[in-house]
């Protein structure tokens, strides 16, 4: 019996025959497409409070939260579009397409509120490149060197950094200005990317129907389980990087600046340690990354429910909870792809990155109603290290079980190190096989 479609190697050729100038460059090129289109998808949330002052809505959340669920929900498809056209035409792609609603934000948008949930919705398209980059770096690279590779992408998330600090100073000088800027950046790297950019020398387009592909993306497990875990830790640090200041300002009454200046330590801490965790997952494997990670978490979330009064007590459990938050975000993408084909990992990243991006919105709600009920967070501190207990008992979980066939395993690599190497079962570690080449460092690292 032949391979299912969804486990066959690819064979075009190796990351081996990349040189590290090419590596870098498409390195370089899909962090910046990260950043730029992260940055433009961000535009309208430092303008909240400004369309409150102008009377377009009572609360800004609304017009903050829809291009983020449309972009969370959008990289299931577009994961799933790279794995069939290719990192190099989809970066290129969503940075022109993202053009169109910042301009129109800009220019017509931001002047009445149902236009700018209109611009705001397809403004979201801005937010599924994290979806095109990390299957274009995962291919670029030896299987060794990409939770490094991702880790040092995932840093591209700093884009929504660049929207906080310079949208609210360019709108001031002119409220068009910062739309303008955007776009003007969108479109040179939308060209440079398109001119500049290659695709991986292994890369070959998935050439099943877009269905089939998210169906068989579901069927595997891996897809769940990654997930769960980067829900808890993409979603956690953006729950915390968003509710923070207001969590700060009602347990501890600080003033509104002084605990934004706190929220932006923890933005910048993740931010670090980020590529941090896809480094040490390269070096120690994922499972062992992401149980430190976790562990560090459920304790600081624990620690904090007994509400610590000492500034700097707390002041180092939320850091190192965004520390956890950081290295378990860059871990489980060296996870995925250490555990899966590449040639589904758009796919697989799809589902994921939606995932994580959907987290982060239940825990601030969770914890206002909380402060509404009860003018105290340390149930929902609780809720989360209890969270943060199945996440790692899933770690584990998935480190004490070798891959089977059915979870998709990346055997690329093997097979072009070895490329006349015997039969199909020693290339997919299957059940007659089961200690085979399909058993990643991980499961190396439990058995023994």
């Amino acid at each position: 019996m032949s391979q299912p479609e969804m486990l066959q190697p690819s064979t075009a050729g190796s990351p081996a025959s990349a040189t590290n100038a090419q590596r870098t460059r498409a390195l370089i090129f899909a962090t910046l497409g990260f950043t730029v289109t992260f940055w433009a998808w961000s535009l309208i949330s430092p303008l909240g409070p400004h369309f409150v002052e102008e009377k377009l809505t009572d609360d800004s959340a609304l017009l903050v939260a829809v291009p983020v669920l449309v972009g969370s929900l959008g990289r299931i498809v577009v994961g799933a579009l790279t794995d069939r056209l290719g990192g190099r035409f989809m970066m290129s792609f969503i940075a022109l397409i993202t053009v169109i609603p910042v301009l129109f934000v800009g220019f017509i948008g931001q002047y009445n509120y149902a236009t700018l949930i209109v611009g705001g919705f397809f403004l979201g398209v801005a937010g599924t490149s994290f979806a095109v980059g990390v299957p274009y770096v995962n291919r670029w690279f030896p299987k060794e060197s990409r939770g490094s590779a991702i880790g040092v992408y995932g840093m591209g998330m700093g884009g929504t950094a660049i929207a906080a600090f310079t949208t609210v100073p360019l709108y001031n000088i002119w409220p068009q200005l910062p739309f303008v800027v955007a776009a003007v950046v969108l479109v040179i790297y939308a060209l440079l990317a398109f001119t500049l950019m290659r695709n991986p020398p292994d890369w070959q387009p998935v050439r099943q129907s877009l269905i089939t592909t998210l169906g068989q993306t579901l069927s595997v497990k891996l897809t769940w389980q990654a997930a769960y875990l980067y829900a808890l830790a993409f979603g956690g640090y953006v729950a915390f990087s968003v509710y923070l200041p207001t969590y700060l300002n009602n347990d501890y009454g600080l003033e509104p600046a002084d605990a934004s200046l706190r929220m932006a330590g923890f933005v910048i801490v993740a931010v670090i340690t980020r590529p941090l965790g896809g480094i040490l997952a390269d070096r120690l494997g994922a499972v062992k990354t992401l149980g430190v990670a976790y562990s560090l978490v459920a304790i600081c979330a624990i620690a904090l429910s007994f509400h610590p009064v000492e500034f700097i007590v707390y002041s180092s459990e939320f850091i190192a909870m965004s520390a956890g938050f950081g290295m378990a975000s860059g871990a489980t993408f060296a996870l995925i792809a250490q555990r899966s084909d590449p040639a589904r990992v758009g796919s697989i990243t799809g589902f994921v990155g939606a995932a994580g991006g959907l987290g982060g919105f239940v825990p601030p709600l969770l914890l206002g109603a909380m402060w509404s009920a009860t003018h105290d967070y340390s149930l929902g501190l609780l809720l989360l290290a209890g969270f943060t207990v199945i996440a790692l008992l899933i770690t584990l979980w998935i480190g004490a079980n070798p891959p089977t066939t059915a979870e998709a395993v990346d055997h690329h690599d093997s097979a072009a190190a070895a490329p006349s190497a015997g039969s199909s079962a020693e290339r997919a570690g299957t059940d007659s096989d089961p200690t085979g080449s399909g058993i990643s460092d991980d499961d190396k690292e439990t058995r023994s």
